[in-house]
């Protein structure tokens, strides 16, 4: 069929006055042009019935990994093998079976044969990643770190394929210089090895996981976890910016995971306060009268009162000092009143560590920490519960006589200068 158009073809161009070299030319051009274009005709058509076909399967089937092969068009790669087997058995009729370039357009086939199985096999391996993220236990795994690394080592396995086909020599040659050229690939990849091998350690020290909230202030991170690949690990602030982190920097830096916090439910409180050390006395009577009025002291107090009298009267302690024996401070009193005011606060876990502590004096002050949980781990809402307990604190502070340390400003030199 082929040989018969092509003769007519000639026979035309030459009643026409074309030379018989240039009519045998422009048949071959025009040949090989309207076979390609009929390869690209048939490569829509295939495509276009493999999508009706498998798309009236899959509506049929109750299954959704079908639909996952529909959506990334596994199938569709197969529609380009027929126009290139159509061109492959066409062409050498139309170049009168010529060695030279028979041979050249098989390893172009072959080439062409190899690119189609290498996007069908990426994008099987997309929709089986996709298929094992919805996996519960694969969730917060780092499934993009491996099947990235997959692809890397099947593209080198390909490209030493297509060399191997356009050079007409042996895959293992290949394979022997790839292996010769192992300094210069550990150089080019050094970030993608250093990034599958921190992977690994994520992964097999459960240090990350997608959904984690995590902070690392060399890289400006602060919030969800939400890709981890490769090599870096993308992270979603709350200022709904996105940092992306290389991966190994996860385990040769340090950063901070909330995961336990979250899990827990709690968010903790360490904050302190500073108390003017001037300010810091043994309570006399009167004030120790005031704190039995406060209901979270009252049994506190009293308690207090007998322990220090029952302990100067077996002591025979000389009271009429007052650095002799023992004495209820306002300090003391002020802790006492700030671990009953977290034990009976709504927003504080009471499972878990509830401590008001002193800390070392510094200049400006002895620093009084409240350490506690509150029970909602929600950004706005722990900082409303915080915001609120040390809005107490400072404002009961003067009941006890007690006083912060505050650096002075400029109106307090005007004051002394007045």
């Amino acid at each position: 069929m082929i040989h018969f158009i092509k003769n007519q073809l000639i026979e035309k161009l030459v009643l026409l006055g074309v030379s018989d070299y240039w009519s045998y030319m422009i048949t071959k051009i025009t040949l090989i042009i309207s076979a390609l274009i009929l390869a690209y005709i048939i490569d829509r058509i295939v495509r276009y019935l493999l999508f009706t076909i498998f798309a009236k399967l899959v509506k049929k089937s109750k299954t959704d990994w079908d639909d996952l092969l529909v959506e990334h068009k596994v199938f569709y790669a197969f529609a380009h093998l027929i126009p290139v087997i159509f061109i492959f058995y066409i062409i050498p009729e139309i170049l009168d079976h010529n060695v030279i370039w028979v041979d050249y357009l098989e390893r172009l086939s072959k080439v062409v044969i190899v690119l189609v199985f290498a996007v069908l096999f990426f994008r099987v391996l997309n929709v089986v990643k996709t298929i094992i993220g919805r996996l519960e236990s694969f969730k917060d795994k780092p499934l993009d770190s491996f099947f990235q690394l997959a692809k890397i080592i099947i593209s080198i396995i390909l490209i030493l394929l297509i060399l191997s086909i356009l050079a007409k020599t042996s895959i293992t040659y290949f394979f022997g210089a790839f292996g010769a050229m192992t300094a210069i690939v550990i150089l080019v990849f050094k970030d993608t090895l250093l990034g599958f091998i921190g992977s690994i350690q994520l992964s097999a020290n459960d240090m990350i996981r997608v959904g984690d909230w995590i902070s690392m202030e060399k890289f400006g991170a602060d919030g969800d976890v939400i890709e981890i690949n490769l090599t870096t690990v993308k992270v979603k602030n709350w200022d709904k910016t996105i940092t992306t982190v290389p991966t190994y920097s996860l385990i040769s830096d340090s950063f901070k995971n909330w995961r336990g916090m979250q899990e827990t439910g709690s968010r903790r409180i360490a904050r302190s306060i500073f108390i003017n050390q001037s300010t810091i006395k043994f309570a006399n009577p009167e004030l120790i009268d005031c704190f039995k009025k406060i209901d979270l002291l009252h049994e506190y107090i009293t308690k207090k009162e007998n322990e220090v009298k029952l302990y100067n009267e077996e002591n025979k302690i000389d009271t009429s000092m007052i650095s002799n024996g023992k004495r209820i401070t306002n300090i003391g009193t002020f802790r006492a009143y700030l671990v009953n005011y977290l034990k009976n606060h709504p927003k504080i876990n009471q499972d878990l560590t509830i401590l008001v502590r002193q800390l070392d004096p510094t200049v400006n002050g002895i620093p009084l920490q409240i350490y506690a949980f509150s029970n909602d781990i929600e950004w706005i809402n722990y900082e409303g519960i915080q915001s609120d307990i040390f809005d107490h604190i400072l404002a009961v502070i003067p009941q006890f006589e007690l006083s912060l340390f505050q650096s002075p400003s400029g109106d307090d030199f005007k004051m002394v200068l007045k």
